[in-house]
């Protein structure tokens, strides 16, 4: 109920709110003031990329900026993060806006004159990097609503925590990072955000149209190992061992009934995928072990630890009724992504002041993992995605996220900075009339 009333005061107020419509008038003027320079942002970021955990000149780079609107700024959470601090002329609530910044060991292949040419060792190898999934977009456009907000700062009835987050992608091997590091350091126990609002651009929606559900809107992201252990033998008397190979194949197949057989998938899908396979050095040797290593993905934290238990047991089990023994180590992710319902429909009327009424869309789940999950699961969160696909071109083909031929229109960079803009000055306004 309490969220049902949110959502009427929010859209109730976008339209009727004198001091409101003022606030967005003073918007739109300086988001016109800042567009080219998100722009300049975007392609000196998009020209400097760095892998999670490393991105040092980014995080300078934004300091500055910050510094130079007279935040008070933070920087160093986990390792390379920068938060900012914005004190409204007004009491109120805390808002928390989140930018990721870290590349990918991706090689561009997008002829554009900012085209990274930047290379890096990765796992003992030199890669490219490049944001090939448009975080520098994310980064530029909180820049873009960190000026205008900090140009409004008197008028706002509320504070903005400004986060700009490290390894999105991950940490490197070894190394922890990302949200869940910057909540363990106590981020959200300092400064205390109501809610907290995010968006990312995709390759998936045409330039400028904003994609969103209520709910779950990405999947859990977990990763399994299965080491399958046998005892050698020759290929030509397979009895005079235990054959892994065979344990393993019946195990790959046998843990795909968890999900068809053993799951209500009535309440949300899920899959378990097995991305490799490594066993065997000889066609005629039957090894001792077999490794295999693979992904689930879901989007119901109740069933996300029911297949936990269901793999271990089907793995174990399976491998127990060939001889072999099979270890299972799971290492948990990034959890559901699931977006507050009732700040979602809060959400709605700054969504469609930003894109267009007829721009914004309910989009159907995604596969896919952020760790946008970990600061979801604190405070509600509103999570939702930016198009970036040329007019002309399809974007059911486009070149996708993580793709060296990832491409993004900038004119759609505009639309993002207003929209995470007019969502901070919405639920201003909302609270501020309670």
């Amino acid at each position: 109920m309490k969220h049902t009333l949110l959502a009427l005061t929010i859209a109730a107020s976008a339209v009727a709110g004198s001091s409101f419509a003022s606030a967005s008038t003073d918007a739109d003027k300086y988001l016109q003031q800042t567009e080219s320079k998100v722009i300049e942002w975007r392609r000196h970021l998009h020209q400097n990329p760095e892998l999670g955990n490393r991105e040092f000149e980014t995080a300078k780079y934004i300091t500055a900026h910050l510094k130079s609107l007279g935040m008070e700024v933070e920087t160093g959470i986990a390792h390379t993060g920068v938060v900012g601090f914005l004190k409204g002329g007004l009491p109120g609530p805390t808002v928390a806006l989140r930018a990721d910044m870290d590349a990918l060991p991706v090689t561009e292949q997008v002829d554009i004159p900012f085209a990274s040419k930047a290379k890096t060792e990765y796992n003992g190898e030199t890669v490219g990097v490049m944001h090939a999934c448009g975080h520098d977009t994310h980064v530029a456009m909180l820049m873009g609503a960190a000026q205008v907000l900090a140009d409004m700062r008197d008028e706002l009835a509320g504070n903005v925590l400004f986060i700009f987050q490290p390894a999105e992608e991950g940490a490197p091997d070894g190394e922890e990072g990302g949200a869940e590091l910057m909540l363990e350091e106590g981020l959200f126990k300092k400064y205390k955000p109501a809610v907290a609002f995010g968006q990312h651009v995709s390759s998936g929606l045409p330039a400028g149209v904003i994609g969103y559900r209520s709910g779950p809107l990405m999947a859990s992201s977990d990763e399994f190992r299965i080491n399958v252990k046998g005892r050698q033998t020759h290929g030509s008397r397979p009895w005079g061992g235990v054959d892994p190979i065979t344990a393993a194949a019946q195990i790959i197949m046998g843990t795909q009934t968890i999900v068809s057989r053993q799951i209500d998938i009535t309440k949300e899908p899920a899959v378990v995928s097995f991305g490799k396979i490594d066993g065997g050095v000889r066609n005629n040797i039957i090894p001792d072990s077999v490794y295999l290593n693979g992904t689930i993905r879901n989007f119901d934290m109740d069933n996300r630890q029911e297949i936990f238990k269901r793999l271990k047991v089907t793995a174990e089990n399976i491998a127990t009724s060939t001889g072999a023994i099979a270890e299972v180590e799971i290492l948990e992710g990034y959890p559901v992504t699931s977006n507050d319902p009732g700040l979602t429909e809060a959400a709605l009327p700054a969504l469609k002041a930003a894109a267009g009424a007829d721009k914004v869309l309910i989009v159907p789940k995604v596969t896919g993992a952020e760790d946008f999950s970990f600061f979801a699961n604190e405070i509600p969160g509103f999570y939702y995605f930016l198009g970036v696909t040329p007019k002309g071109t399809d974007a059911a083909t486009a070149a996708s996220n993580h793709s060296p031929r990832f491409y993004v229109d900038e004119s759609a960079l505009k639309v993002g900075t207003k929209a995470i803009t007019q969502l901070t000055l919405n639920y201003f306004d909302s609270q501020s009339k309670q």
